[in-house]
C-alpha cells in the first residue's frame, strides 16, 4: 500500500474493523452500537454519516480520534488507555456502524 508524503487521514485509515469491534466491548457500557438511542452516552449507529456530533464537529477521523483521546461530557480521556493502532481499529469499526 503507498500512501502520499505527509498523508496522516490515509495513515489513519488503515484499522481493523473486526479487532475494533472487540476494542468497542468497553465502549459499550456507555454507548449503543445497534442504535441511535442514548445510553450514558449517544448511540454511534450511522455515526459517520451524521451531519455533526453532539459538539457541533463533522464527524471526521480526526474528530472522532480527538473525542475518543480527550473525551468530555461525562466520557472519560482514552489517550493513554488504548493504543494507537487499537484507536484505528475502534475507528475502523465505527465506520462500519
Amino acid at each position: 500500500m503507498v500512501f502520499a508524503a505527509g498523508s496522516a487521514t490515509s495513515l489513519m485509515a488503515a484499522g481493523d474493523a473486526a479487532k475494533g469491534k472487540a476494542q468497542f466491548e468497553k465502549c459499550s457500557a456507555c454507548h449503543n452500537a445497534d442504535s441511535t438511542e442514548r445510553k450514558m452516552g449517544p448511540g454511534l449507529k450511522g455515526l459517520f454519516q451524521k451531519e455533526k456530533l453532539s459538539d457541533g464537529k463533522k464527524p471526521t477521523e480526526a474528530n472522532i480520534r480527538t473525542k475518543i483521546d480527550e473525551g468530555g461530557n461525562g466520557m472519560p480521556p482514552y489517550k493513554d488507555m488504548m493504543k494507537p493502532a487499537e484507536k484505528d481499529d475502534l475507528i475502523a469499526y465505527l465506520k462500519t456502524l
